[in-house]
């Protein structure tokens, strides 16, 4: 029993500090209307840019926040990124977590240069390159990037040798809590959200049968939707951006949800998912950047790849279930214009079809 058991269902662990230099800035931009804020924030950050020659770019994918990028070169080299809190977010991120995965990532080299934060948001640097989209991520070449990059995250070590506990279960009691207060959040919702008792039951049966799977905790990204994944051609790497939902978690979580992206968010189509063959070479090439990560000697085994290949095919369920509660929680309180009511709809649904192929599937014993 050398290793010291934490009191932290997340990065909280890693209590020593990244960056205390971090600016903190004491000003709130308007999440309507996002520009004049965060050209306050530019007067800060680059006090010798000449306003006149600020131009911005306002990004539209997200679903959570506001993202608008400030910059005077074409090339936008030197943009800074302003991120603006959506409204009510707190009630499913820990910002002070993020902070502390955005910082310790940056020191393993997995995230870019974080500047300040302000009162609702944070400015950060602008990770040049594609961000990625389903049609990208299927790519041999991509694939294989990223299951190196997917094996960098999953490498860092806990802090002194810590035990850390999975977040996939403070937060999907958390979620399930909020709407199990929230006399509103059902109303005017589509057929195919299942009540909240079957809810709480779905959700205490995963929580038992999962970590029997005995997949390893290891720190996560848990949100590698394709658009997450910045892919940059003239450097041949991608790297990962949105650290919202990071944190300890179970290896096969991470992955699921991974593999579960590429069907895409807007209109996903579970058609696109990778096949057998598809997953099976992703992580052989996940499995041996691990290795090489850990200086493991010995030839990657078969059984190796065809064991994780089932416990991530089995946390397809929790990926599901995750964001089938978090669209809900959208629903109820977020202003971005996004169907977050079909989106559960659909999460659910896929979750009852998938439920029993996936089980159907077993882990050498």
């Amino acid at each position: 029993m050398g290793e010291q058991q934490c009191h932290s269902d997340s990065l909280s662990l890693h209590s020593h500090s990244y960056s205390p230099t971090l600016r903190s800035l004491s000003i709130s931009v308007d999440e309507q209307n996002v520009i004049p804020g965060a050209l306050s924030l530019i007067q800060e950050l680059r006090p010798d840019w000449d306003p006149r020659d600020v131009q911005t770019k306002l990004f539209t994918d997200g679903i959570t926040n506001k993202l608008l990028a400030c910059y005077v070169d074409r090339t936008m080299k030197d943009a800074v990124l302003v991120r603006v809190y959506g409204k009510r977010t707190e009630l499913f991120v820990d910002r002070e977590d993020e902070l502390t995965s955005f910082q310790l990532l940056r020191t393993h080299g997995c995230a870019p240069e974080l500047y300040c934060t302000f009162q609702n948001g944070l400015c950060y640097q602008f990770m040049r390159g594609l961000a990625l989209g389903p049609e990208h991520v299927r790519q041999p070449h991509i694939l294989r990037l990223i299951a190196h990059e997917v094996a960098k995250y999953h490498c860092i070590p806990a802090h002194n040798g810590c035990l850390p506990k999975a977040v996939l279960w403070q937060k999907l009691n958390k979620y399930l809590s909020i709407l199990q207060t929230d006399d509103g959040v059902l109303r005017r919702l589509p057929a195919g959200i299942p009540n909240l008792k079957l809810l709480e039951e779905e959700l205490n049966w995963l929580q038992k049968y999962l970590p029997s799977l005995e997949s390893p905790l290891v720190l996560c990204h848990n949100d590698l939707l394709c658009k997450n994944v910045i892919y940059n051609e003239e450097e041949d790497h991608v790297r990962f951006i949105d650290y919202e939902y990071a944190g300890y978690n179970y290896q096969a979580y991470d992955i699921a949800n991974h593999f579960n992206e590429f069907a895409g968010v807007s209109e996903p189509d579970y058609r696109l998912l990778p096949d057998r063959q598809t997953q099976l070479e992703w992580l052989r090439h996940y499995l041996g950047a691990c290795r090489e990560l850990k200086q493991e000697e010995g030839e990657l085994q078969d059984s190796e790849v065809e064991d994780v290949y089932v416990q991530v095919n089995q946390f397809v369920l929790a990926s599901h279930f995750f964001w089938g509660l978090w669209s809900l929680i959208q629903h109820r309180f977020s202003d971005i214009d996004f169907n977050f009511a079909g989106y559960a709809a659909l999460r659910f649904k896929q979750y009852y079809h998938v439920k029993p192929q996936m089980l159907a599937l077993r882990v050498r014993k």
